[in-house]
């Protein structure tokens, strides 16, 4: 990698972090205005807005969902799936995360997939603009609208620990329901600068 793209980089995580301080800055002025119950149900809105549109880009750059028969190996996929939308929304300088598969849901039934968030860049933002208090964690929202936008069916979404909690690492559940059959998926989210 040249200098020139080693500084271009540098300077593309900094505008992210801009932004998420901007973003942050932005959700303690609607807490501080209109109420913290408020700031984090339009955060979480638009967090999954936005993570409609991230899975819908991913699922047609992707292709269809795998149904193979093998509920290890297309809830794989669907996971490596769940990555690419993490690493689209947010960049990988400002998160430390990963998925696996934790029950395959071997024949019918529901397979468990789990994210294991060690940093979160959002957090440390809102921490800094001194709005955690009260703050709402928006992530199952997002793991809601990146399986709307895959066409994922989900039976459980939550979060087991919580790094805005202070626990070591937010650990969260999404059951989905397998075979991970395709399914139609929804209409683009229309953008008005869109990516391929």
């Amino acid at each position: 990698m040249s200098a020139d793209e080693v500084n271009q980089r540098a300077q593309t995580v900094e505008a992210y972090r801009l932004w998420w301080q901007h973003d942050a800055h932005w959700y303690q002025g609607v807490a501080s205005r209109f109420g913290q119950q408020a700031a984090n149900e339009i955060n979480a809105e638009a967090l999954r807005k936005v993570a409609v549109h991230v899975g819908q880009r991913v699922g047609r750059r992707s292709g269809p969902l795998p149904d193979s028969g093998d509920n290890g190996k297309d809830l794989e996929e669907l996971r490596r799936r769940y990555d690419e939308c993490g690493d689209r929304m947010f960049p990988r300088e400002l998160r430390n995360a990963s998925t696996e598969v934790e029950d395959e849901g071997e024949g019918e039934g529901e397979g468990l997939i789990v994210l294991t968030l060690r940093r979160n860049f959002a957090i440390t933002m809102v921490r800094m603009a001194g709005s955690l208090e009260g703050y709402r964690c928006p992530c199952t929202d997002i793991h809601a609208g990146w399986s709307e936008g895959l066409g994922v069916t989900l039976t459980e979404n939550r979060a087991e620990s919580c790094l805005r909690d202070g626990d070591k690492a937010c650990r969260l559940l999404m059951r989905v329901t397998t075979p991970v059959a395709p399914v139609a998926l929804p209409a683009p989210v229309a953008s008005p600068a869109t990516e391929g």
